[in-house]
């Protein structure tokens, strides 16, 4: 009998979601070693491999909140968005269009951080020895990528995609403004 066709918490989708959250969170935590640019460069190649693996979670698994457990403290968020706020210096802010087509200004040290506490809290929590730990994690992180994560992942792409290709991007496509981030 194969428990991972009975458990979808066991699953290869959640294994590999593991492993790549895992990499984020590593690479985060060493994130003062990096320039902005090995950053956005991370990023650019780690975001897409993130955001796919959030794509594919088991929907719908029954978990109790009793369970549920964060791991990250103010401090921890705190340290990673304060190194990555002064690498990225006049890069970090960038504009994204809300649900009502209103210009928002985003920060691309807010976003990094806010996925890597996702990804630390569900890293954390799934490695405990419950079952039902492990069933917390997969379903809050499902739910995070739905409302919270998965967004971030695709506004910070963006950004960084514009960046990193700023002198090959046609100019017709984009103003002055746009390209430079403001």
């Amino acid at each position: 009998m194969n428990p991972t066709k009975e458990n979808p918490v066991l699953s290869r989708q959640v294994i590999e979601m593991i492993t790549v959250a895992h990499e984020y969170c590593l690479f985060f935590e060493q994130v003062e070693k990096y320039s902005a640019q090995e950053i956005f460069s991370y990023f650019q190649k780690i975001g897409p491999l993130l955001y796919l693996k959030g794509a594919v979670l088991p929907a719908n698994v029954e978990a109790d909140p009793e369970f549920m457990e964060r791991f990250v403290t103010e401090e921890q968020w705190e340290s990673v968005f304060k190194t990555l706020r002064e690498k990225f210096g006049d890069d970090d802010v960038y504009f994204v269009h809300d649900h009502n087509y209103d210009s928002e200004e985003v920060s691309l040290s807010d976003n990094m951080s806010d996925i890597y506490q996702d990804m630390k809290d569900f890293v954390m929590l799934y490695q405990k020895a419950p079952m039902q730990s492990k069933r917390c994690a997969v379903a809050e992180l499902q739910k995070l990528f739905e409302n919270h994560w998965g967004l971030r992942i695709l506004q910070a792409l963006t950004n960084i995609h514009v960046k990193i290709y700023r002198n090959s991007i046609d100019p017709e496509l984009f103003s002055d403004d746009e390209l430079s981030g403001e």
